[in-house]
């Protein structure tokens, strides 16, 4: 199979999974004693973990080694300013698009770095694509959740939407494949950019949404999602 079809078909299959953790997230609206409140808010966690642990061991460390410090601090407060104003506007409009947003701020980076990654010749290719999948299924659970509560949207519509959202993946993954990989630089940047952007809203609002009182699963679901980026993380510079 040609290395660009590959790439195309690996990054739909991790988009993929953000319909696939709303699907989940219906069920439990269908079945709602299927899933407790603490468990419900330990996957609000985790997925804010898996957030945390793609802005400190891929986006961050990533970006870094590419730019000089002024540039990367330039970058990484752009993208929590900008996101800050984008939320701004998302609540002027009353729109509960926080989670999908974070979703989607995570997803597309990783995924144009996973075509830069294949387009350079790295072994961790792989490895990303299956991280992406395992952060981009809580997500798409949390961000379903919350447009199902906050908002008029219709479920089936709502998991349609993301679907469509999947194809972002191979859109993403060719660009960094043809563009980026000859452009380090500004994939770094851009990284970092999604990064300060990312640990805006996990701060301002996933880990929010994610608090139960006198209830201790929700801390560990973040413990145990960041968890998830750090062993992935490991097991990426071994191979290396």
């Amino acid at each position: 199979m040609n290395e660009l079809v590959f790439v195309v078909c690996l990054s739909l299959i991790a988009g993929l999974a953000m319909p696939a953790g709303a699907v989940f997230a219906r069920l439990d609206r269908l079945h709602p004693e299927w899933l407790s409140s603490e468990w419900r808010h330990f996957i609000v966690a985790f997925g804010g973990g898996a957030l945390l642990s793609a802005v400190a061991l891929v986006l961050i460390p990533e970006g870094v080694e590419q730019l000089s410090i002024v540039w990367t601090a330039i970058s990484f407060a752009a993208g929590g300013v900008c996101f800050c104003l984008l939320d701004i506007m998302l609540d002027r409009h009353q729109s509960p698009a926080g989670q999908m947003v974070a979703m989607l701020a995570d997803f597309v980076p990783e995924a144009i770095a996973l075509g830069a990654a294949f387009a350079l010749g790295q072994d961790t290719g792989m490895l990303m694509a299956a991280l992406i999948v395992l952060q981009n299924l809580p997500e798409g659970f949390n961000a379903f959740e919350e447009l199902t509560e906050s908002s008029n949207y219709r479920p089936n519509r709502i998991v349609l939407a993301f679907s469509a959202m999947a194809l972002l993946g191979p859109m993403a993954a060719v660009t960094g494949y043809v563009w980026f990989a000859n452009d380090l630089q500004l994939l770094a940047a851009l990284m970092l950019f999604a990064g300060g952007g990312i640990l805006y809203l996990v701060f301002d609002d996933i880990a929010p949404q994610a608090k139960l009182h006198h209830r201790w699963m929700p801390a560990l679901g973040a413990v145990t999602g960041f968890l998830l980026g750090l062993i992935g993380s490991m097991i990426s510079a071994a191979t290396q």
